[in-house]
């Protein structure tokens, strides 16, 4: 890549649009990228559940840290604890297997959730924070289930804070 392609690259990265919606070079915005960096499949959009997150989630929302808030005070409405949940993928930041079952109990201090969305979990007697997105809800409610496929479509989407 040369230097002024990478720049270009840079540039639009970091480029903020509304509600936290990256641009995208082809102007579809077919791929975001995983924790790792690497390319991902996006999901087709679900206008219900794009209209529900602008009404709800970040609504008035408009920078990141105005997103995270929204976020955070919209889960912790719709999300009824606790609830047990089972680790979707392994992240770098959390000590949870793929495959494990784990308690949630409720949502992390806000001051913890400004950078992403965390869940206080218990795990081998403890207490500890990890990531909404690596966990998929159990036997929950229509509320739980909705709200946790809002945050799991927005990560998918590539939207951030």
């Amino acid at each position: 890549m040369t230097r002024s392609a990478s720049r270009s690259f840079l540039a639009q990265a970091g480029a903020s649009l509304e509600n936290g919606r990256p641009p995208s070079a082809s102007g579809t915005n077919s791929h975001a990228l995983s924790y790792r960096g690497k390319a991902m499949k996006k999901r087709k959009k679900d206008p219900i559940r794009e209209d529900r997150i602008d009404n709800q989630a970040i609504v008035d929302a408009y920078g990141p840290e105005e997103r995270a808030l929204g976020w955070y005070y919209y889960l912790e409405s719709q999300l009824r604890f606790p609830f047990e949940a089972r680790c979707i993928v392994a992240k770098v930041v959390s000590p949870l297997s793929k495959g494990e079952t784990v308690q949630v109990l409720r949502m992390a201090p806000e001051e913890a959730c400004s950078a992403d969305t965390l869940v206080l979990i218990r795990w081998q007697g403890r207490r500890l924070a990890v990531p909404l997105s690596q966990l998929a809800a159990l036997h929950v409610d229509q509320s739980t289930a909705d709200a946790i496929g809002d945050w799991h479509y927005w990560i998918a989407q590539g939207y951030r804070f």
